[in-house]
């Protein structure tokens, strides 16, 4: 009694579809997808963001040192 079976879920996806229709579940997993989709982007842009920083950070401290070592 637990655990659902498949023939339990087929019949809630039936009901679910008669009730919504198919157009505005479409429309709704559409929706879920480009939320998805522009989150995973905003992630990697991020992420690219923050590699670019470390980069710039680090290449401003080795340009620093040489920079340095070159006066003295």
């Amino acid at each position: 009694m637990g655990s659902w079976s498949i023939w339990h879920w087929l019949i809630v996806l039936v009901i679910v579809a008669l009730v919504f229709g198919t157009k505005k579940l479409g429309n709704v997993g559409r929706d879920l997808g480009s939320a998805v989709k522009g989150f995973k982007d905003g992630m990697r842009e991020a992420s690219a963001d923050k590699s670019a920083e470390t980069e710039q950070h680090v290449g401003h401290t080795v340009e620093g040192e040489v920079k340095e070592k070159s006066k003295g």
